[in-house]
């Protein structure tokens, strides 16, 4: 694998990682299916990943993404759920993201940068949106809760097909939301520490 050609794969990894900060199974699921029946140049056979463009990974991949979309629709469910989407996420956005670097790179650098890209981006989407439900919670005792979750699967389809078509610009926009997002906890924190010690 030439640089350019890691640098998409990172790129396309970095966009879905994305994607799966916001719904764990669409964007495996979406990426089966491109692997399988599409014109992505990856060739999963003979690897450990080779399991991904079998016919039963998509059907249980789809099957999950029914289960997972519905469940978020639940009042409460969706706040458990949060619980352990977190570090599914992280997984997810890892082993998507070291499957497109293919095992052609060094194992160690195809997954420190699978762990640090995809599973950082993965997992600080899915951290900002366990915040946003948890406000609408406070704010709305759940009912605004089911228009979150109609954002997160806009968000996870739409940063799915935008890795796949355009994966840098997709990389692009996943690190800048990321940033936003770092920048407005830590200003609030920052916020919240000033008025304590105002108050003492």
């Amino acid at each position: 694998m030439g640089v350019y050609e890691a640098l998409v794969a990172l790129s396309m990894g970095i966009g879905i990682s994305a994607a799966a900060g916001f719904r764990i199974f669409l964007p495996p699921f979406i990426l089966s299916l491109v692997i399988k029946f599409g014109n992505l140049n990856l060739d999963l056979g003979g690897t450990s990943f080779e399991f991904f463009e079998s016919e039963i990974t998509i059907f249980l991949l789809g099957a999950a993404v029914i289960i997972e979309t519905l469940a978020y629709y639940i009042a409460w469910v969706d706040n458990l759920l949060d619980g352990i989407a977190s570090p599914a996420a992280i997984i997810a956005g890892t082993g998507m993201t070291a499957m497109l670097l293919g095992e052609e790179m060094s194992p160690i650098l195809q997954w420190s940068l699978a762990i640090i890209a995809g599973g950082g981006v993965s997992g600080g989407i899915q951290g900002a949106t366990v915040v946003t439900r948890g406000f609408s919670t406070v704010l709305t005792g759940g009912a605004g809760n089911p228009i979150v979750s109609t954002i997160e699967n806009i968000g996870a389809l739409f940063f799915t097909i935008f890795a796949l078509i355009l994966p840098f610009l997709a990389a692009f926009a996943a690190i800048l939301i990321l940033s936003i997002t770092i920048k407005k906890v830590a200003n609030k924190g920052i916020s919240k520490q000033n008025t304590n010690l105002n108050t003492e």
